[in-house]
C-alpha cells in the first residue's frame, strides 16, 4: 500500500548560526535519559565485498534498551555520511549534546526503548577518526602487516560491507530478527541493503532521506565533486599524509560542498538573506568582504574538517557511488516506510518515488511520506520528530 504524503509542517525556529551542519543541538522534545556506553566489536578477519581481507577489524557500537530472550525485539539504526553510532542519549549526565535521532529513540518515543533493543554501529572508514568515542577500521588505521597507516592501500569498502559487519555484530549479540532497520541518508542505503541481503531477518525497513535502490548517476557525479578538492590539495600526497601536514584546505573545501549540497534555498534565504558577514564591509568593495552565508559555510566546514580524516571521506564517497541493490530487487520482502524531504536537493524525493512501483509490483507493502520543511537534506535529521507518529504506527503494524 502506498500512503499519501504526510501533512507535516512545523515552524523551524531561529537558525543557530554557530552550529556546524551535522553537529546537532539538543532538541526541545524529551530526550533519552539513559547514559550511553560506547562498546567495541572486533573480528579477527573480514572479507570485503570485493574479496579483500581486513585483519583485526574493529567498530564501535551503542545499544539502548534490552534484548528479549527470543532475540527478536531489536531495531538497528544506521548512520549518515558524517555521523557515527551516537544515535540517542548522552555519554554522561552532565553532557548537553545528545544523539542525532534522540527525538525518536527512547522510553515512550516512536522507537520505544522500553519495547525494543536498539543498536547503532560505526561504519568502516568512519570520518570521525579524531573523536575518541568513534571506533572504526579504515584508511587511518594501522595495517598489521606493515605497522603503518593503510592510507589509500585500505581496500575499497561498500555499503554492503557495512551491513555485513553489522550482521556479524547482530549474531554476536544474539539477535535473531530485527523488528526494523532504519537510517538517514547513507544510513537509508544501509537499511535498503539489509532488505536485499537479509530479507528473512528484517521485518521492516525505514529509509529516511535516501536515494531509493541505487545511487543515481547524478549522485555519483556529486560524490566526485565532493572528493575533488581533497585530491587537489598537495598535502594529500596520494593519501600518504599521516604524521605530516594533512590536506585540511582540501577537506574544508569538500565540507563546504557538503554543507551547501545538504541544505536548500529556503534555509539560505531565511537564515541569512543577503546580510553582510561584518558591518561596514560591503562585499562589493573588496574580495575579502563576504556575505554572512559565506562566512557561516566557511566556518562550519573548517570546524568539521579538523575532526575528520580526508582519506576516510574519499572512501565514503566511493561507497555511496557504488551503492545499488537494483540487481537484487526481487529479494526485498520487508515492509517499507520511505521518508523523504520535499526540499531535499541531494537525495531528491523522485529517486525514492520511482522505486515504489517496482516494489509494489512484487507485493512489497510500501508507505511513502515527505517531511514538509524547507531545510533540505538535513531535515531527515533535524526534523525527524515530525515523523514520530508515522514511525510509531508503522512499527505497530503486523509484519
Amino acid at each position: 500500500m502506498v500512503r499519501p504524503i504526510g501533512p507535516m509542517k512545523l515552524a523551524l525556529g531561529a537558525l543557530a548560526l554557530g552550529a556546524s551542519l551535522f553537529l546537532l543541538a539538543a532538541r526541545s522534545v524529551s530526550a533519552f535519559e539513559g547514559v550511553v556506553e560506547k562498546k567495541v566489536f572486533s573480528l579477527p578477519s573480514f572479507t570485503t565485498d570485493g574479496g579483500a581481507t581486513i585483519k583485526n577489524l574493529r567498530v564501535g557500537y551503542e545499544t539502548y534498551g534490552t534484548l528479549d530472550a527470543a532475540g527478536d525485539n531489536a531495531i538497528l539504526i544506521c548512520h549518515f555520511f558524517s555521523g557515527n553510532s551516537h544515535a540517542a542519549g548522552r555519554y554522561s549526565k552532565d553532557e548537553t549534546a545528545r544523539g542525532y535521532w534522540d527525538a525518536v529513540i527512547g522510553a515512550g518515543k516512536a522507537i520505544d526503548t522500553d519495547r525494543y533493543f536498539v543498536v547503532s554501529v560505526d561504519t568502516l572508514a568512519n570520518l570521525n577518526t579524531k573523536d575518541g568515542r568513534t571506533v572504526t577500521t579504515g584508511p587511518a588505521s594501522i595495517d598489521p602487516d606493515t605497522g603503518k597507516p593503510y592510507g589509500m592501500r585500505f581496500p575499497v569498502v561498500t555499503i554492503r560491507d557495512f551491513v555485513n559487519v553489522q550482521k556479524a555484530l547482530a549474531d554476536a549479540l544474539g539477535i535473531r530478527r530485527f523488528v526494523a532497520v532504519a537510517g538517514a541518508s547513507m544510513g537509508a542505503m544501509q537499511a535498503v541493503e539489509w532488505g536485499a541481503d537479509y530479507p528473512g531477518m528484517v521485518d521492516r525497513i525505514i529509509p529516511v532521506i535516501g536515494v531509493g535502490l541505487e545511487a543515481d548517476p547524478y549522485l555519483v557525479a556529486t560524490m566526485q565533486l565532493w572528493a575533488a578538492p581533497i585530491r587537489l590539495d598537495p598535502h594529500w600526497n596520494g593519501g600518504d599524509y599521516y604524521g605530516r601536514a594533512e590536506p585540511l584546505e582540501g577537506l574544508a573545501a569538500a565540507m563546504e560542498l557538503v554543507t551547501v549540497g545538504a541544505r536548500s534555498p529556503g534555509w539560505a534565504g531565511r537564515g541569512f538573506g543577503r546580510k553582510w558577514a561584518e558591518a561596514g564591509k560591503n562585499p562589493a568593495q573588496a574580495f575579502d568582504n563576504r556575505y554572512a552565508i559565506e562566512a557561516f559555510v566557511d566556518k562550519a566546514a573548517r570546524e568539521r574538517a579538523r575532526q575528520y580524516d580526508a582519506n576516510s571521506f574519499l572512501y565514503l564517497t566511493k561507497a555511496v557511488q557504488l551503492f545499488s541493490v537494483a540487481d537484487r530487487l526481487k529479494r526485498v520482502k520487508s515492509r517499507i516506510l520511505f521518508i523523504t524531504s520535499r526540499s531535499d536537493l541531494l537525495a531528491l524525493p523522485e529517486y525514492t518515488r520511482k522505486t515504489i512501483e517496482p516494489l509494489t509490483a512484487q507485493q512489497v507493502p510500501v508507505e511513502y511520506y515527505e517531511i514538509d520543511e524547507d531545510g533540505g537534506h538535513v531535515d531527515g535529521l533535524l526534523h525527524i520528530d515530525t515523523m514520530s507518529e508515522t514511525i510509531r504506527a508503522f512499527l505497530d503494524q503486523t509484519p
